[in-house]
């Protein structure tokens, strides 16, 4: 699934492209697609045409617009495939349409729309009310989310001193969104590998030293792989132009087994971990104990 880099460069992209559009009418191809919305494809198409894209607003790895007068979220469920993209109306339909919303203003060519392409089906579109958490305006079905570590109020200190508090393992620590929102399995991966800690290691047993230095790892992990438009291992993850992202080469653990670790020499090991692959260096990182035995 598309992490914090990948989804923020699609926001920046609909900031850029639809930002003080007026949507002037939805086509809703596939029931899948807004199902989450639970009154339907005809509520959200009534409630949306004639609003305006006030701001396209992310926390972590969820992506919404702020439609106004309205003050709803129009909340943006990528799932495993899902694209926006800004096509002209003449750009033949892509093979896994699922949502069409025509747009008007002053900035856009006649005709534009905001596609959202879905090959597998998993995403889709919502409505939710904004609500103020923190002083900061959220969709209520985001609410429950914790700040990033790209948020300019992400406060490193109090998720370290939560970190502490736990006893679980740090990688399943940094995955969990109610704790520190964004990171996935790639870039908690990247993360680790830099701050030299294996993701087995218990939360309660590192200390905050090293628990800032994870932190600091992911803020800088994917501030690099922004800068790389995302890591796209397919044609899946693109921006709302149709492009990858390239941060896949710049990767030092992550997918690399068996090749050389960049910083040791020692091969990139995978193992299962909640239903997924962690790499890791056995060298640079090594397991705790328990982890070593089983």
């Amino acid at each position: 699934m598309p992490e914090l880099p990948e989804v923020e460069v699609v926001r920046r992209g609909l900031e850029r492209h639809v930002l003080g559009a007026t949507v002037t009418g939805i086509d809703v191809l596939h029931p899948r697609a807004v199902r989450r919305h639970v009154p339907g494809a005809h509520d959200l198409a009534a409630q949306v045409v004639g609003q305006r894209v006030a701001a396209a607003d992310r926390r972590g790895k969820y992506l919404w617009l702020v439609l106004e007068p309205a003050h709803l979220a129009l909340v943006v469920h990528l799932g495993m495939s899902g694209q926006m993209l800004v096509q002209p109306a003449a750009a033949p339909d892509e093979k896994h349409l699922r949502i069409r919303a025509r747009l008007d203003g002053a900035h856009l060519a006649p005709g534009t729309e905001l596609r959202f392409v879905d090959q597998r089906t998993f995403g889709g579109w919502a409505l939710a009310p904004l609500v103020d958490v923190d002083g900061t305006a959220l969709p209520d079905s985001v609410a429950h989310i914790a700040r990033d570590p790209m948020d300019p109020r992400f406060d490193a200190e109090a998720v370290v001193e939560v970190l502490r508090r736990k006893h679980t393992e740090i990688k399943r620590a940094l995955l969990d969104q109610t704790v520190v929102s964004g990171i996935g399995n790639i870039y908690a991966d990247e993360a680790l590998w830099r701050a030299k800690v294996h993701g087995n290691r218990l939360t309660d047993t590192l200390t905050r030293p090293v628990l800032r230095r994870v932190l600091a790892a992911a803020h800088d992990v994917m501030q690099e792989a922004l800068g790389q438009g995302g890591t796209s291992f397919d044609a899946l993850y693109v921006d709302v132009n149709g492009e990858s992202g390239y941060f896949e080469r710049s990767l030092n653990a992550y997918g690399r087994e068996g090749e050389p670790c960049p910083r040791c020499g020692a091969p990139i090991r995978r193992q299962q971990f909640m239903n997924r692959s962690s790499f890791s260096c056995p060298k640079c990182q090594p397991a705790p104990r328990s982890t070593r035995t089983r």
